[in-house]
């Protein structure tokens, strides 16, 4: 490991040098570059000049300790000090070992998440709304910002199917484990005997790829337009703004009318397409490297029960880590952070263990 920082550190005094040579300067997309290399060092960097630090004040104690002369109370206070020390030694290294773990490229990438309601009816749908929101908060609180894309939504303030797109830095990589089925026990408006149903809604979270990542030939993709329906003021039923794209190869099929230009809707609508061909690409991938599987925490599977709202003891739990809190509301409001913390920090100690 000491190996490998100390090469990670050569590597980045030296584009240190380099992103200050006027040549490279003017060479804006080699600059750019080696910025990026560089930011994805510096916690690294940082870190181990940390590490190096408290080595040495641990190597200085440890020979204050051995000089014949050191009297009782300094000898005492020495060996206090040296215990602190090598409790913060052995604090960094697990922190260095983890900022080495293998990153997964798409981590610092935006995302595009879809809700879907599952079983349960217009309280499925009601429950897919309250999903929406809460993704939405969550958004907000972190400083992302939300693009509707499209949704399909019901007359009781439900939705039956939505797509957002959630641009900021590092959002897929706390977004990517809420992918699954979300489930909610609750007792209905509508049901007079007080009976708590059980219903569910699905949620799927894609990394927005890029057109390097994904190709797409037009000649297999079916597009088709229509006017917009629902709520979208004036241009609603007057033009033929809404995009429908459908990739016959994979079957895949994707819907836009947010944006009253039918050019921006199908701009948007290839993103989702590209996003999906991504993900099934990828997903197959995974399922060859079944090894690779044992350091996730269900965070690409869509058909596996996730998580499960219950508003009646008013508590959250996730299954996969065994974490329950009881803070219902605060979590669909978007405090969603201490259970994607336990999730993040689960990952990574499987990680460890492999690596």
């Amino acid at each position: 490991m000491y190996d490998k920082l100390k090469f990670i550190e050569e590597k980045y005094e030296e584009l240190s040098l380099k992103v200050s040579d006027p040549d490279v300067i003017n060479n804006q997309a080699v600059w750019q570059k080696h910025i990026k290399e560089m930011s994805e060092m510096e916690p690294i960097v940082n870190k181990y000049k940390d590490f190096k630090k408290v080595n040495d004040d641990l190597q200085a104690t440890k020979e204050l300790l051995n000089e014949s002369g050191l009297d009782e109370e300094m000898r005492e206070m020495a060996k206090m000090e040296l215990s602190e020390l090598e409790e913060k030694e052995e604090s960094i290294s697990d922190e260095l070992r983890i900022l080495l773990l293998p990153k997964d490229p798409n981590d610092e990438k935006n995302v595009i998440l879809e809700v879907r309601a599952g079983t349960g009816g217009d309280e499925a749908a009601l429950f897919g709304a309250e999903l929406l929101r809460m993704y939405t908060r969550y958004a907000e609180r972190r400083g992302w910002k939300v693009e509707l894309m499209d949704i399909n939504d019901t007359d009781i303030g439900g939705i039956k199917e939505a797509v957002i797109i959630i641009k900021g830095k590092g959002a897929y990589s706390r977004l990517k484990y809420e992918s699954g089925v979300h489930r909610v026990q609750r007792v209905p408006e509508t049901e007079s005997n007080g009976r708590v149903h059980t219903s569910a809604a699905t949620v799927a979270v894609l990394p927005e790829v890029d057109d390097v990542a994904v190709e797409v030939n037009p000649n297999d993709v079916r597009v088709d337009v229509y006017r917009s329906s629902g709520n979208g003021g004036q241009c609603v039923n007057t033009t033929d703004s809404a995009v429908r794209l459908t990739h016959m190869p994979s079957g895949l099929v994707v819907t836009c009318q947010d944006e009253k230009s039918q050019i921006k809707n199908k701009e948007k609508a290839f993103k989702v397409l590209k996003a999906r061909l991504y993900d099934l690409e990828m997903t197959a991938k995974q399922a060859e490297e079944a090894a690779a599987r044992k350091s996730q925490v269900g965070s690409g599977d869509r058909s596996e029960r996730i998580r499960t709202y219950n508003f009646p003891q008013g508590r959250v739990s996730d299954h996969r880590i065994g974490m329950t809190i009881y803070k219902l509301d605060n979590f669909l409001d978007g405090e969603i952070d201490e259970i994607i913390d336990g999730l993040v920090t689960t990952e990574q100690a499987e990680k460890m263990k492999n690596y």
